[in-house]
């Protein structure tokens, strides 16, 4: 062994594994393309004819169905197997949205939804997205339990309310939205709540760096003005300072003078 690296004696230097970065075709973003798919496929099956055909509306489920059960896997795989990309960043949010304002739009139309219920779950969930975008550069508002919880209830209700439901089941179904409205009305306050406390806390901490930079800079300049020599120090005569070349003139004055008497 003579003690010099590998790389110092030519030997060959291995690179270091590139970072492997998701593409765009991958599992969890061709279920996002499949549920977007679906929001026209839904539509049409749930108003085909005059919108209360048992037989679409049963294909209109099941579309539904499966929309819902992809929005369950594709976060979840993304996350998983490292596979989040900006477009399902994107297309994820708005696929939700446009899956669950189509079926809640459609059954206003048909009159088996009130216009109300419809409007509350729409300005929540638009109200909602918008205002994670106003914290954003402030922090992230976390999916809470509640959200969770709010989402199943959602979508289980639209999803009995497409069917054509009677008896027992339709009041069952009536009470399922209820509590999904409940649901979206109580998160919907918390996420504003959310996003206030971290609005205020982002703020004040960028107040709190401001005045630290403040402070440094007054520091620093402060440091530097008393580094600074005085002006009755900083004069200079010959070289010499200024004290020191009066008082060689003084000298010279007087050795003249005892000269003269001298000569005298």
């Amino acid at each position: 062994m003579t003690g010099v690296p590998a790389s110092a004696a030519g030997g060959h230097h291995r690179p270091a594994p590139a970072v492997r970065t998701a593409g765009l075709w991958n599992i969890a973003n061709v279920l996002t393309m499949v549920r977007l798919l679906l929001v026209p496929a839904f539509v049409m099956l749930l108003m085909h004819g005059d919108g209360y055909d048992p037989a679409w509306r049963s294909f209109a489920w099941a579309a539904f169905a499966i929309a819902m059960i992809t929005d369950l896997f594709d976060g979840h795989l993304a996350r998983q197997y490292d596979l989040v990309t900006d477009f399902g960043k994107i297309a994820d949010p708005i696929a939700d949205k446009a899956i669950m304002g189509a079926a809640l739009i459609c059954l206003s139309v048909l009159d088996d939804l009130p216009w109300w219920v419809t409007g509350v779950i729409l300005f929540r969930e638009l109200g909602i997205t918008l205002m994670r975008f106003w914290v954003i550069r402030h922090g992230v508002i976390p999916a809470s339990r509640g959200g969770k919880l709010k989402t199943l209830a959602q979508g289980t209700a639209v999803g009995m309310y497409v069917l054509m439901l009677n008896g027992p089941l339709a009041t069952f179904r009536w009470w399922v939205m209820a509590v999904a409205v409940v649901l979206t009305v109580v998160t919907g306050l918390d996420y504003v709540r959310q996003a206030v406390v971290l609005r205020r806390a982002g703020l004040a901490e960028a107040r709190a760096v401001q005045a630290q930079e403040r402070a440094r800079t007054a520091a620093e300049a402060q440091t530097v003005r008393d580094g600074e020599p005085s002006g009755s120090t900083a004069e200079v005569r010959g070289g010499e300072p200024a004290g020191s070349a009066a008082r060689t003139e003084r000298r010279s004055a007087s050795e003249a003078r005892d000269d003269g008497d001298s000569v005298r």
